[in-house]
């Protein structure tokens, strides 16, 4: 039996692999290209290639794929053999560097956002070398971007990528100003925690509304829900650690570092999270780690729920995203640090992120945006959705004194001005976490609390890095050339709190009270999808990714307009869903119990006056009211999902479905799942809360 260091990257091209089987040239050369953006020539391409088909072949691969990420939100593949003909009439196995380096799929099909006409096809994929090549199911994945045939990014990895390169190019700018010349590349790195529901695939295959939309339509609140605090880091059921010791093994070997795993609040759900990676690998990494829990669920005869709200009334799941800055020679700049020159430093990065986050807190918002994750937001389990930094007690004490010149209670020292050694040394981890923070410091990183468990990770990470990237530019510009460093310094990193102290709270974000004081403050407070997307084109907004190059104009309207029809399709089908399984399933369900109670009562008449017929008459009655209210509010919701076609702007459709089409879902379910109370258990349709919840043992 293999060790789990033994089976770590089993099935990845990594370094490892590159060593053994490329020359010290193109090995180097490839390195070079990694580390540092350089390009590789075809020659040195193909020996790549030819390395890398033999390592796959040798491990069972018969194709290889150009694996990409589109705007889909899930990833896509065109799987190519490595045969080629033979003059004897066999073939040969053959991957050539121009295979490696570039593919060309059909982009027709993709979601484009008016970049491309329908009949435009032609797009290219693109090798990404910073990403190990992996191998899936029998075949060479080659991580890539993704273009039209006009050089427009088609997908996520393309403007991660851009923004990554913005933030390294100006962090570097701030670490020269402080001495740093040693460094060569900052990277940002995050550990994105994945929450998921499992329930039994027989329970699942009976709800069309699971099968449509990935979470349920109806569903009455069952006697026990997690009020009891029991599942919570409780013991795993045997069936459940049966799929995470087989999860676990199918992600080592693709060299994903999982790490923890444990129960979540809610019943039936569960928390999966790795150990840090590089911001693109990482995102490359969730997406595969998605997709393998949901093929390891079903080898257990389970279904992985990755929907932010799959079942109302009880906790949905989240993403967190925590989110640092490193430098290439393993400096972690969001840790303070043990000397004042150092703490400098850290705060004007510290700084910079939170100026970057109230500047640019509403593409933060819409980055995060999915009709999904509206849901969640703002319920108990998740952050609300109004944007703002938690920093803690001690740290936030210490940009206030900075802030205001005076003495920080934490030190013996009469005033505070940077680069002196009268600068405290902090301490990680001086203050309790906050759960309800959407943007929490957490000791040497920001926890990202707003993503959706389905997101993307790409999405919040390209805004995030490009407004960080955008204020260190403003800082590096202010202070190259300054005539008194040490004094423009703590001039602008005490202007920076000032102006920017609105968006850090320390308090309960769930709390009425706050929501009050967000306003006061001026902060946006942007609750659904079609409130937050239109702010992508926002000048602010445009200027800053533009100039940042990460997203080109056009690029940023397709995407505006993508996320928004994504918003809309989805509430759509379950528009949709929730019609046909009220019309199909709930009604013939409630009507038969109904009639079967009317017969009930019919005998006990017939059998004489004095044999009561209440409790039938009673619930027949009840019964009746409400099987007439789902007829009628399903004729309503019906009406308004055929308006829907005759609204031809996706701006508006958006706000249409926000106020027209949810609320009448809403009105739908109430009247259902009061039916499903008062029908028997027997000619109820469907699994119920309670068979979901708590089927799994």
């Amino acid at each position: 039996m293999e060790t789990v260091p033994e089976m770590f990257g089993a099935n990845v091209f990594d370094d490892r692999q590159m060593k053994a089987r490329l020359s010290e040239k193109v090995y180097n050369s490839l390195r070079r290209t990694i580390d540092e953006g350089k390009q590789l020539d075809i020659s040195l391409a193909n020996a790549v290639a030819l390395a890398m088909k033999d390592w796959a072949v040798e491990k069972g691969a018969t194709h290889y794929t150009h694996w990409f990420q589109p705007m889909t939100g899930v990833t896509a593949e065109k799987h190519d053999s490595f045969i080629t003909p033979a003059p004897d009439g066999g073939v040969i196995m053959e991957f050539s560097g121009k295979e490696l380096v570039k593919g060309e799929p059909d982009a027709s099909s993709f979601p484009s956002g008016g970049l491309r006409a329908t009949f435009e096809a032609r797009g290219y994929t693109a090798w990404d070398p910073t990403s190990f090549a992996f191998i899936k199911d029998k075949t060479l994945c080659i991580p890539t971007a993704f273009c039209s045939y006009t050089g427009e990014a088609l997908d996520k990895k393309t403007p991660l990528l851009r923004s990554m390169a913005a933030l390294n190019t100006q962090a570097l700018r701030i670490l020269k100003l402080f001495g740093n010349d040693s460094v060569h590349m900052v990277r940002t790195s995050v550990g994105p925690e994945q929450e998921y529901f499992l329930v039994d695939k027989e329970m699942y295959d009976k709800r069309r509304d699971l099968i449509f939309t990935g979470r349920t339509l109806f569903g009455a609140k069952p006697p026990k829900g997690q009020e009891m605090d029991d599942h919570y880091f409780g013991i795993i059921k045997p069936r459940v650690a049966a799929f995470m010791a087989d999860l676990n093994d199918e992600l080592w070997k693709l060299g994903i570092l999982a790490k923890t795993e444990h129960n979540e609040v809610a019943p039936a759900q569960h928390e999966l999270a790795p150990i840090y990676s590089t911001t693109n690998i990482a995102t490359d990494n969730n997406q595969l780690t998605m997709e393998i829990m949901q093929k390891v669920a079903s080898k257990h005869g389970l279904v992985c729920l990755l929907h932010e709200k799959p079942f109302a009334g009880v906790n949905g799941s989240g993403k967190h995203n925590n989110w640092s800055i490193g430098t290439d020679t393993g400096v972690n700049l969001l840790t303070p640090g043990d000397t004042p020159y150092e703490n400098a430093q850290f705060l004007l990065f510290l700084v910079a992120v939170i100026k970057a986050v109230d500047e640019y807190q509403d593409l933060l918002r819409l980055s995060v945006a999915t009709a999904g994750n509206d849901h969640r937001l703002g319920a108990n389990e998740a952050p609300p959705a109004v944007i703002s930094i938690f920093l803690g007690d001690e740290l936030e004490a210490v940009l206030e004194a900075i802030e205001n010149d005076t003495a920080y209670k934490g030190e013996k020292t009469a005033k505070m001005q940077l680069g002196v050694d009268i600068l405290p040394v902090f301490k990680k981890d001086t203050t309790d976490r906050n759960r309800t923070s959407p943007f929490a410091f957490t000791g040497n990183k920001f926890e990202f609390r707003m993503l959706g468990s389905s997101n993307s990770i790409a999405c919040a990470n390209i805004m995030l890095n490009s407004a960080v990237a955008e204020v260190l530019q403003g800082f590096a510009d202010k202070l190259e050339g300054s005539s008194d460093f040490d004094k423009e310094l703590h001039e602008l990193i005490r202007d920076t709190i000032k102006e920017h102290k609105r968006i850090i709270f320390n308090g309960n974000g769930y709390g009425d009270e706050w929501m009050a004081e967000a306003e006061k403050r001026g902060l946006s407070n942007l609750k659904t999808t079609p409130d937050c997307m239109p702010k992508l084109l926002d000048k602010k907004n445009a200027d800053m990714l533009i100039s940042q190059k990460v997203y080109t104009k056009a690029e940023l309207e397709s995407r505006c307009e993508i996320m928004l029809e994504n918003y809309v399709k989805a509430v759509n089908i379950e528009a949709l869903t929730m019609s046909d399984m009220a019309r199909k399933e709930i009604l013939p369900a409630v009507e038969a119990y109904a009639s079967s109670l009317a017969e009930t009562a019919l005998r006990k008449k017939e059998l004489g006056a004095d044999i009561s017929q209440r409790y039938e008459k009673s619930v027949v009655s009840k019964l009746s009211s409400l099987a007439d209210l789902i007829y009628d509010r399903t004729d309503v919701l019906d009406e308004a999902t055929a308006k829907l076609k005759d609204i031809e702007s996706i701006e508006e459709q958006g706000y249409f479905i926000r106020d027209e089409i949810l609320p009448k879902m809403a009105a739908l379910r109430v009247a259902a799942d009061e039916a499903e109370t008062m029908t028997d258990r027997k000619y109820w349709p469907f699994p119920t809360y309670g068979d979901l919840l708590f089927g799994v043992r």
